[in-house]
This record gives C-alpha cells, structure tokens and sequence, in this order.
C-alpha cells in the first residue's frame, strides 16, 4: 500500500512539473511572438483639373485612362473637346501626397485635328525612370485613380485604353476604339463603326433608333456579359458566338434565321428588319443577351 501511494505521489509531482513547464513554454512563446500591426490610414486628396481645346470635324481623340478610374465620353456639336478630370491621391500624410501630385496625373496634348489625354503616374515604371529616377520607391505602390468625363464632337473618331472602372460612350458616331481591362462600358450608340475589346466585366450597347448610320460593332468580351438592347423594328445584321462557356440568350422577338446554324444558345446568324449594319459580339465564357429595349 505504501509502494502504491509513493507511485501516485510521483505520478502527481510529474504531472505538475510538466503543466509548469507547458505553461512557462507557452507564456514565453506569446511574448516572443510578433505584435500585429494595422495597415496605416491613408490620408486622400482630390485635385480636380479643367482642359480643353478645339477640334475640327472628323478630328480624333485619343484618351489613355489611370490603372483605376471612369472614363465618360458624350457627343456635341460644338468643334472642342472639354475636359473635366478628378485625380485621387492616397498616402500617409501630406507631404507625400505632395510629392505623389507632382507625379500623378495626365498629359493633356492638342494637334492638328488630334487631342490626346494621356496619363502618367507611379504605375508607369518606364516613366518614371525616365522623369523621377529619385522618386522614394516606398509610395510607387500607393493606390491612386483618375475620373474623366469629356465632350467632344459628335464626329469624332475616338481611341480609349482603359483599366479598371465605368466606362461610358454617347451621341458619338465616329470610329471608335476600345480596350479595357476590366469595366462596366455602357454604349449608347446611332452609328459609327465600333471595335471594343474588354477582359472581364460588362458591355452594354443600347441602340436608340430604327437604322443604324455606319458599319456597325465589333464587341469582344474574354469573361463576362454583353447585352445588346434594340428598338423595335430595328435593321440589321448580327453574328454572335460564345466561344468556351455560357449561352445566348434572346428575347428580341425581331431577330430572324439569315444562315446556318441560325440561332441557337451558342451561335447566332441572324437579321432583324431589312438588315442593314453588322454587328459581331464574341464573348469567351459568359452571356450574350439580345433584347428589347425599353424606354
């Protein structure tokens, strides 16, 4: 019996030095263990801007947008394009927000019957081993965006490269180029020949009137939706494909069979009216929708 006792006894004693222990152990391992720590506040300034510049009829316009922001574009018939620009900086504290607006920002350059809006910024790295070698690298990954909102001519032949953001298109029916990375690009359209070509996002082209005044469109999307939204009694000609995954989805009641395979959930060759313009939408994995549009 008293062997017995001594071996509880021992048990016991073992027990305690090992709770000691892992309690030591583990007390010193959360001192030893790095504090987290939050992100900093980011401090935000917004410089607004105003450029602007005349342009005859069928002059071009080029605009190069920031890697985030909107970029709006609306037709006039006045011979001058208008520009109106917000430019949002971010940054610790005010004198690097000093520095970063002397970097961030746009190149505002007229022509002959030629505007461009060209930005320039931290995310350019060609450019800024060529304007700012002794920029501090510490804030060249600091998020910034610029907002464009322009008129121009209703003639104008227009190129946009784009980001990330909104992208909105009016009353333009020149030729008209677009690629963006990764955008909401709404497009309402009378004529013109457009060429857009998106990543990801969402394409919408609005048709206002009965008969197109141009070639028609070209929109490519690699991942995403087109909506194609059409007035009845609309003339013209449409190809559509979804090349990997997805369907086509078509509740315009005024599109008709114009060639093999017709129309189907993967492939449409159709003709709404008398046909007239063309129109192509090609989307890799996603939806094309054709629809009425509505008021």
């Amino acid at each position: 019996m008293a062997k017995r006792k001594r071996v509880l006894l021992a048990s016991c004693i073992l027990s305690f030095i090992v709770a000691i222990l892992f309690s030591s152990s583990t007390s010193s391992g959360q001192k030893n263990k790095p504090a987290i720590t939050a992100p900093p506040v980011l401090l935000k300034r917004t410089i607004s801007r105003h450029e602007s510049a005349r342009l005859g009829f069928g002059g071009s316009v080029t605009i190069v947008g920031a890697p985030i922001g909107s970029v709006v574009v609306e037709g006039w018939q006045k011979n001058e394009v208008d520009l109106s620009a917000e430019i949002e900086l971010q940054a610790e504290n005010e004198a690097d927000l000093d520095k970063l607006a002397t970097v961030n920002g746009f190149v505002f350059d007229e022509d002959l019957n030629h505007v461009s809006i060209l930005s320039a910024g931290t995310h350019d790295k060609d450019y800024m081993k060529l304007s700012f070698k002794d920029f501090p690298k510490r804030l060249l990954g600091l998020p910034w965006k610029a907002d464009f909102k322009l008129h121009v001519p209703a003639s104008s032949d227009i190129e946009i490269n784009a980001g990330h953001g909104p992208l909105t298109l009016s009353g333009v029916e020149g030729a008209i180029r677009i690629n963006a990375t990764e955008s909401e690009t709404t497009l309402t359209m009378t004529g013109g020949l457009v060429t857009a070509t998106v990543t990801a996002g969402r394409v919408r082209l609005v048709v206002p009137v009965r008969s197109w005044r141009g070639g028609g469109a070209d929109i490519r999307v690699a991942g995403g939706v087109v909506d194609v939204e059409l007035p009845p009694g609309f003339n013209g000609d449409f190809d559509a494909d979804i090349l990997r995954i997805g369907k086509i989805v078509n509740s315009y009641d005024g599109l008709e069979k114009r060639e093999k395979p017709g129309i189907t959930e993967r492939v449409v060759r159709a003709r709404a009216g008398a046909g007239g313009a063309f129109f192509k939408f090609t989307v890799g994995e996603g939806t094309i929708n054709f629809s009425k549009r509505t008021e």
